[in-house]
């Protein structure tokens, strides 16, 4: 995968490859943004240029498809075991990066969801840092750089990488032949994720979206039972919930503008009920839903329960209002 199929990131990819002329390639880099697909797709674009031994992957050598194939012997993958990322999982990529490399001039090893290390493996892996075993190059993905321990952060290049327009996103999307009305409602909804905005273009994504703003403008805690079995329905995992958070919180900020009288909605399908909605709620209702939604997309980010906390959702923007 060469730079340039990293869409909407030409500051960081050209930084990157200024490094790799000038051969002053980090040992550590910390990839920071809201994407983790571009994320981990930058991450090995770095990998297969440093391998190649060019400033870009050729895509043609066997260590570039190694790469892109994830079967490089001298790539490392480190991704969480469960919640987290444990200091066993860091002490066995130590003893991988003591060894010599296989195939090409070095080691390099990709950790997914950095801020997931706990206290024992931050601090384990720590030690990496600051005495890197051999010629390792390590970069750390995060889209929530607030978890990675100030110690960590400090003794890695950071890379940020910006949330894209939703015109780019869109454009992006139109290009790889989506039709206008889903190129506009997924770009509204990915929040400047190229990536999340590729799933959410689907046909299936997009109603599951409707399904969900319809059902809960309709919750009472007077139907408890139907409010569970809606919270059960979007909670199959944290990424479903998470998801449905971010939908009902682009539906009220939609509520929101509406009434403060603007037509610069996401959800321009839903408009009646948008529309319904901002004539029956005050101000402070639609900002009070929002704060609760907002709550709730926090606590997803750590370890809670999914169905607990949409149920907690569901019947706290039912009593700060009907929903």
């Amino acid at each position: 995968m060469p730079f340039s199929s990293i869409a909407g990131q030409d500051r960081i990819t050209a930084l990157l490859r200024r490094s790799l002329e000038a051969g002053r390639i980090a040992h550590a880099y910390l990839f920071e943004g809201i994407d983790a697909g571009c994320l981990k797709e930058t991450a090995l674009a770095l990998v297969q240029a440093v391998f190649c031994g060019a400033t870009d992957g050729c895509g043609e050598c066997d260590a570039c498809r190694r790469v892109q194939g994830l079967n490089h012997p001298d790539l490392h993958l480190l991704q969480s075991d469960g919640v987290f990322i444990k200091v066993d999982q860091v002490r066995e990529l130590q003893r991988e990066l003591s060894l010599r490399p296989y195939q090409a001039r070095k080691k390099a090893c990709i950790i997914e969801d950095a801020d997931r290390m706990n206290p024992a493996s931050g601090n384990a892996f720590l030690k990496t840092l600051e005495e890197p075993p051999g010629d390792a190059m390590l970069i750390l993905l995060t889209t929530h750089g607030e978890g990675i321990l100030p110690t960590i952060r400090s003794r890695c290049q950071i890379l940020r990488f910006p949330p894209l327009s939703a015109d780019t996103v869109a454009s992006l999307l139109r290009e790889n032949g989506a039709d206008e009305e889903q190129a506009r409602m997924a770009a509204a909804l990915a929040g400047g994720s190229l990536s999340r905005a590729r799933e959410i273009a689907g046909a299936d994504r997009l109603q599951m979206r409707r399904t969900l703003l319809e059902r809960t403008s309709r919750l009472s805690c007077r139907e408890i039972f139907t409010l569970l079995e809606t919270a059960e329905d979007y909670a199959r995992d944290r990424e479903t919930a998470t998801d449905a958070v971010d939908m009902l919180k682009l539906f009220w900020r939609d509520i929101l503008l509406f009434r403060a009288g603007s037509g610069e909605i996401a959800n321009l399908d839903l408009q009646p009920l948008v529309k319904e909605l901002s004539e029956r709620m005050s101000t402070e209702q639609i900002l009070e839903k929002l704060e609760r939604i907002a709550v709730t997309g926090q606590a997803l980010t750590r370890n809670v329960n999914p169905r607990l906390a949409l149920e907690v959702l569901f019947m706290d923007l039912e009593a700060s209002g009907q929903v």
